[in-house]
């Protein structure tokens, strides 16, 4: 390897570190969690009591001022599930909660997708508490009624310890809509008195509601590649990002928001308070028993200055994909008339490159129309790049060509100015401008290649269709994730931080190294052990960065290698019996 060729590769990796180093500074990563020990019938389940109706026992003594459910005997404690084409909710008589909320189009393994990510059976979705999100939420049990096909009502009455009159009734209602992941939900709160407030005042707080323990799917660790969490708001037309939220800890955003939303790297929760009071939101990231890690939100209500009221509020539980998400900024397209609600703000955005990413995408797209592997698809839209990049790589041959001619002369200098590496440098300057030719000729189509690189990593890590796309069965099984030839089950090796044995980052080296050695002038035999330690470092040291990559990088990666060393050879085996290019004469001045 020449001095030209090793320079082109300490630029490659300046360049590749320093963009990996700006996207990061972008768009840092959460920071770590420790872990801890359209035709389809709209279906309910039958609304008679079940078999085993209970009696709410006896409750103990409470303080003045707890809020207690009133005895009423023979509630059931049957759940009640509604469906349409896109979603299966199942809601619970105790506190009126949602313990599953299963996406039917997107599969989790076996079974679909479900936004409520529960550790144990006493966990749910939609938690009600009386006061601010640091209380117990209320489980006793409600009475239900389907009001129509669509609406499902659970209601209890409750009592304030210690004051008379401070009787009221709760209602919590669920409304839902054919063709939808969003569903509204109604908080009605009446008091007896009717002359009186509702008696519900904690701190300035009346209620909070909360989504939790967890989103979906199933994941064991947030290793912030394959799955992440990020926590946001939306006000004003801006986004505002709370992704360093301690673990244990809340991020409390006392100003009135226009969405709040827990985000996943394919699936979203997103609240949408319509609420003309001055709301608090809290996100927050509370382990709960049961589930790897917690991830929360909250929305708190402020004491209701009424003796009766409505609150509502929607909530939007599924994927981040264009088509599910931007149905919400124009009335006409979605059943609850909302309209530029901007759901779009959730997806994941790039600055650097994003537009190319897009059309990446756009393109990939298109290829999966005809030919419907995403394997095959990302296979071929690597020649499509190549073919696009092939005029700065023939430039990049016929520039190696034009320093091949002048190895002669720069040896001589080399060897003439070997003790004055100033002088060396000022006549290797005079002679690359002499004979017209730009040492730096052959870095063009890797540098060309570098915006290509940092738009493929974040389609193919973003990319929602990629998601669970198969290549190989069996080894390549997801896209999106990396390949696995053997895994080391709960086992991971210390400091590299390894779970399984992988195949990809393996063929990528041995196609780099075919790759280089194609590449080689006359003049690298004769290159110094360093230089080839470079040669053959280069990769080993790519082979641990790329290790744990989405496996359509890595198969856009090494196509690339494979079709940059087919063309190396071709082109060396076409031009082994013509004379290099004829350099440009120097123009005199006049």
């Amino acid at each position: 390897m020449d001095r030209r060729t090793l320079l082109a590769v300490v630029l490659s990796v300046i360049v590749i570190t320093i963009g990996f180093s700006i996207q990061s500074l972008l768009f840092p990563p959460a920071e770590p969690i420790p872990s801890d020990p359209a035709d389809r019938p709209q279906i309910t389940r039958p609304v008679d009591p079940a078999p085993d109706e209970v009696t709410d026992p006896v409750a103990p003594a409470q303080p003045t001022g707890a809020v207690v459910a009133v005895e009423q005997p023979g509630i059931s404690r049957q759940e009640r599930v509604y469906e349409n084409e896109l979603i299966r909710v199942t809601m619970s008589p105790e506190g009126g909660t949602i313990t599953s909320f299963e996406l039917l189009e997107h599969m989790d393994g076996d079974e679909p997708v479900n936004m409520v990510f529960r550790g144990t059976d006493d966990q749910a979705a939609m938690t009600l508490h009386f006061g601010d999100h640091t209380t117990r939420p209320v489980t006793d049990l409600f009475e239900f009624r389907l009001v129509d096909q669509t609406t499902f009502e659970f209601s209890r009455a409750f009592t304030v310890v210690g004051r008379e009159g401070s009787d009221f009734r709760l209602v919590r209602r669920y409304s839902y809509a054919p063709g939808e992941h969003m569903f509204r939900h109604e908080i009605e709160i009446r008091n007896v008195d009717t002359a009186a407030f509702v008696p519900l005042n904690f701190d300035g707080i009346a209620y909070t509601i909360g989504y939790g323990p967890q989103i979906g799917p199933y994941f064991e660790q947030l290793d912030q590649r394959t799955e992440f969490r990020r926590y946001m708001t939306y006000q004003d037309g801006r986004r505002q990002n709370f992704n360093r939220i301690s673990q244990g800890g809340a991020e409390v955003i006392p100003q009135r928001v226009r969405w709040a939303s827990v985000a996943g790297k394919y699936f979203a929760v997103v609240a949408v308070p319509q609420v003309n009071a001055d709301l608090t939101t809290v996100l927050a990231r509370k382990d709960r028993e049961g589930v790897p890690e917690g991830s929360q939100l909250y929305i708190s209500r402020p004491v209701i200055r009424a003796s009766a009221m409505v609150d509502t509020y929607y909530y939007y539980a599924g994927p981040k994909i264009p088509a599910a998400l931007n149905r919400y900024d124009a009335r006409d397209q979605n059943a609850w008339g909302h309209s530029e609600l901007n759901f779009r703000e959730i997806q994941e955005t790039r600055v650097l490159f994003g537009w190319l990413e897009n059309i990446l995408k756009w393109v990939l797209q298109l290829i999966v129309q005809v030919v419907p592997n995403y394997g095959i698809a990302i296979i071929i839209l690597t020649v499509l790049v190549k073919l696009l990049l092939w005029p700065l790589t023939r430039k990049s041959y016929e520039s190696n060509a034009r320093m091949q001619l002048v190895q002669p002369k720069m040896a001589e200098i080399r060897e003439k100015h070997k003790d004055n590496q100033q002088k060396q440098n000022e006549e290797m300057a005079k002679l690359y401008k002499k004979e017209g030719v730009n040492p730096l000729g052959g870095c063009l189509p890797m540098l060309a290649q570098f915006p290509f690189f940092l738009a493929m990593y974040g389609l193919f890590n973003n990319h929602f269709d990629l998601r669970g796309a198969m290549f190989i069965p069996g080894w390549i099984d997801d896209l999106s994730a990396p390949d696995v030839v053997f895994g080391f089950g709960d086992f991971t090796i210390p400091l590299i931080g390894w779970t399984a044995i992988r195949g990809l980052p393996m063929l990528f080296v041995g196609t780099q190294l075919i790759s280089s050695k194609l590449m080689q002038t006359p003049s690298t035999s004769q290159s110094s052990g360093q230089m080839k330690f470079m040669q053959l470092g280069l990769p080993i040291i790519f082979f641990f960065i790329l290790y744990n990559v989405p496996s359509g990088l890595l198969v856009y990666w090494i196509f690339q290698n494979v079709l940059t060393a087919g063309q190396q050879y071709w082109y060396n085996k076409m031009k082994k019996n013509e004379p290099p290019p004829a350099t440009k004469p120097r123009k005199k001045r006049p």
